[in-house]
């Protein structure tokens, strides 16, 4: 749990959810809903991560219909999210043709998750990228956006890495 001792509010993009299928994902991205299952996490999805969904392979759906309903919470996308997406492809942020990353950093953002996990090395969880999203973040006003790596919310032993990091 986090230092706060609530739960801590996870944005998972498609990738993490497919993540639980993949052998190289699979232990951590697993990890991350076993703690949702046990109070940890609340995970947050968007209708744009649904949406995505919708095409993907049946197993890969299943992961999120056999998660039990009190540990996620829903966002949808709103005039606000989606300004504020396109005003990081405006900003050159990302590119048109990742308009679907854009709106997950948006959605993420405007619900003022805890932190959004993601897969996606390329166009999401970089450094650039990063602090390109956190720039616009906080030039309109939004605070920044935590963005990793299912392999950095939590230790193996379980241990939030954030409170661990905090008590060194």
């Amino acid at each position: 749990m986090s230092g706060s001792g609530r739960a801590i509010r996870v944005y998972v993009d498609t990738s993490v959810i497919g993540g639980c299928l993949d052998d190289e994902f699979r232990t951590p991205s697993i990890r991350l809903f076993d703690r949702s299952r046990a109070g940890d996490a609340v995970l947050v999805i968007s209708d744009t991560t649904l949406a995505e969904l919708a095409s993907a392979p049946p197993e890969v759906r299943k992961v999120i219909e056999n998660l039990p309903r009190e540990c996620m919470e829903l966002v949808h996308q709103d005039a606000e999210s989606e300004a504020l997406a396109e005003q990081y492809i405006k900003q050159a942020v990302v590119s048109r043709r990742m308009l679907a990353d854009a709106q997950h950093i948006a959605v993420a953002t405007v619900a003022r998750v805890d932190v959004l996990v993601s897969w996606n090395f390329r166009h999401i969880v970089n450094l650039d990228r990063i602090h390109g999203f956190n720039a616009v973040n906080l030039r309109a006003g939004y605070p920044m956006l935590e963005i990793r790596s299912p392999l950095e919310i939590w230790k193996d032993d379980g241990e939030d890495v954030r409170r661990s990091e905090a008590d060194a």
